[in-house]
């Protein structure tokens, strides 16, 4: 059955804690340290994996983490402006989405890489990065390409349906809503088993149920898709 992928607004922000690891134990280990760190290796860090596996999740949960420990970041994702100049106050820089790169945004991400490991400054900063494929296979100029496998590699894997189905649980008794076992089946064969979708989607009924006064059933998720 094909998977609905849900377009419904803004979820809150994705922290490390509240990303479930199955196969990618390892690399959630490796992000912890990383953001803990006050020296963080100019070394960069690069994940990638299939639609689901929690690329943008960690992306954003690192973001998220360096921020309230008071540093500043560089963002760039397939959807921002192309031509960005790198700021000499950041402290990292986060590349997500690499594969999806116009040409003007791979220019800008190379210009961010290189200023960050090799500032004129004397001052490198951490760069972690996240695409769909392995570097060797990513479609980019050959100098952004090859930097981006330079140091660490992280492939991540998607969700089982067993973890899937404890992220949908976790985060659905999180906002006081019940859903029962066979909305749960509903869900999960329906609608895309990525984290933030399963975010999405919980936030949403949240939201309509209260609306409605009712509580989540299937009818209820039938109701809300018709009036989107």
């Amino acid at each position: 059955m094909k998977q609905i992928a849900l377009d419904i607004g803004l979820a809150p922000e994705p922290t490390l804690e509240d990303y479930l690891p199955g196969r990618n134990a390892a690399a959630l280990q490796h992000l912890r340290l990383w953001c803990e760190s006050s020296a963080r290796s100019p070394v960069p860090t690069y994940l990638w994996g299939p639609p689901g596996a929690g690329k943008s999740h960690l992306l954003r949960a690192a973001r998220t983490a360096l921020l309230a420990r008071g540093a500043t970041v560089g963002w760039l994702d397939a959807d921002a402006p192309p031509l960005q100049a790198f700021d000499e106050s950041w402290d990292a820089v986060l590349l997500d989405d690499v594969d999806r790169y116009s040409a003007e945004q791979q220019h800008t991400a190379f210009n961010w890489f290189v200023n960050a490991v090799a500032p004129a400054s004397g001052r490198p900063r951490a760069v972690l990065a996240a695409g769909a494929l392995p570097p060797a296979d990513l479609q980019l100029r050959e100098d952004l390409r090859t930097r981006l496998g330079w140091g660490h590699v992280f492939e991540l894997h998607a969700l089982p349906e067993s973890d899937a189905r404890a992220v949908l649980r976790r985060a659905a008794d999180a906002r006081g809503l019940f859903l029962s076992d066979e909305v749960m089946d509903y869900v999960l064969g329906r609608f895309s088993r990525d984290l933030g979708s399963l975010v999405e989607l919980l936030d949403h009924l949240d939201r309509y149920a209260l609306q409605t006064q009712r509580g989540v059933t299937i009818p209820l998720i039938k109701s809300m898709l018709q009036n989107e």
